[in-house]
């Protein structure tokens, strides 16, 4: 081995345990392919509850339906469903994977990742609630109103993901970058808002779950 190559071997080791003092790298890809999965199942869920078939249309200013207090409630179990069981399937995949690395689940870095990513998720829920409440105050712009949900969850989602982006692996924040930019497509397009969600919330995190997984976890 030349010292060059030995050089290099050394610089990759000492990069490896800057990273792993820094960041919480023991998230795993599969996680947000599980995640994803979900999302998409919640999403067919939550528009056959609005629309009564599968169809993704543009309404234009037709109210395709009703804005009521029992959607509502409806969908705020069915997120509340899909945030469940993507929680334990990241919670069981990321713990398998620090066992295999030797790592520890719970430290410093997973501390401030999740606080960091907690502060812009709970400040757009509770918008998301506050539009929820106008929308049924509002019944002559319930729709318009209730439709900016989805977009709102895009975009609250990706800063959150931008901002525990610094304490966890790279690829996170350009998943983050991708879920503003589909968010606010969606506030433009409203008629579309639910199939933007299904975009950023499921096919991109099966995505970069994929790669994530492809990338740090696959046998070579």
């Amino acid at each position: 081995m030349s010292d060059k190559q030995k050089h290099l071997e050394d610089l990759s080791h000492i990069r490896n345990l800057m990273e792993r003092s820094s960041r919480f790298i023991s998230l795993s890809g599969l996680s947000g392919v599980f995640a994803g999965i979900f999302a998409l199942l919640g999403a067919f869920a939550a528009l056959k509850a609005m629309t009564g078939n599968y169809q993704i249309m543009s309404y234009g200013n037709r109210l395709p339906f009703m804005v009521t207090t029992d959607l509502l409630f409806f969908i705020v179990l069915d997120a509340l469903a899909v945030l469940v069981l993507s929680f334990s399937a990241a919670v069981f995949f990321t713990t398998r994977k620090a066992k295999k690395q030797g790592l520890a689940l719970w430290d410093e870095k997973a501390f401030r990742m999740l606080v960091n990513m907690a502060i812009p998720l709970v400040a757009g829920g509770i918008f998301c609630l506050i539009l929820m409440y106008h929308s049924l105050k509002v019944p002559a712009g319930s729709y318009r109103i209730f439709a900016l949900i989805a977009p709102s969850t895009l975009v609250f989602y990706g800063l959150a993901l931008l901002n525990a982006s610094n304490y966890t692996l790279d690829e996170i924040k350009w998943l983050g970058i991708s879920e503003i930019i589909l968010g606010l497509i969606a506030c433009v397009f409203l008629g579309y808002g639910l199939l933007f969600w299904m975009l950023g919330f499921g096919v991109l995190h099966i995505v970069y779950g994929f790669i994530m997984w492809n990338k740090y976890e696959r046998r070579r």
